[in-house]
């Protein structure tokens, strides 16, 4: 499918694939069920799109000094589970998790996985 894709896009692209079975896995271990839930923080998963080739300790928080903007949380296999706060300077952060890891990255927030997770479920056998 990844072939397929790139030859018919007209442009140079990466793609990052993931099996149903692991995104399922993931909503089922409830990567988020020891942090409060707040208004002005977005919880993320990113998906990577090939082995990192860092794998540096996590946690990670950014900016590295004063209040925090990024926090990576974990990694799970193909996924880097974090989370933002809403502020201007944060999609600096996001951007540069694909840096941090060393791998190219695409983010979604974990309500975009969880209902992804819920259309897979409901297509279970």
């Amino acid at each position: 499918m990844r072939t397929e894709l790139l030859r018919r896009l007209p442009f140079e692209t990466t793609i990052a694939i993931c099996n149903g079975r692991d995104v399922t896995r993931l909503i089922d271990i409830a990567p988020y069920k020891s942090e409060r839930a707040r208004s002005d923080v977005v919880r993320f998963i990113s998906v990577l799109t090939e082995s990192p080739r860092s794998k540096p300790a996590l946690p990670l928080t950014f900016p590295r000094r004063g209040p925090w903007l990024e926090k990576i949380l974990a990694r799970d296999r193909r996924f880097i589970v974090g989370q933002y706060r809403r502020h201007m300077k944060t999609i600096g952060y996001l951007g540069g998790i694909d840096r941090v890891i060393d791998v190219p990255v695409t983010t979604r927030s974990w309500s975009t996985m969880a209902s992804i997770g819920r259309v897979l479920a409901a297509a279970r056998p």
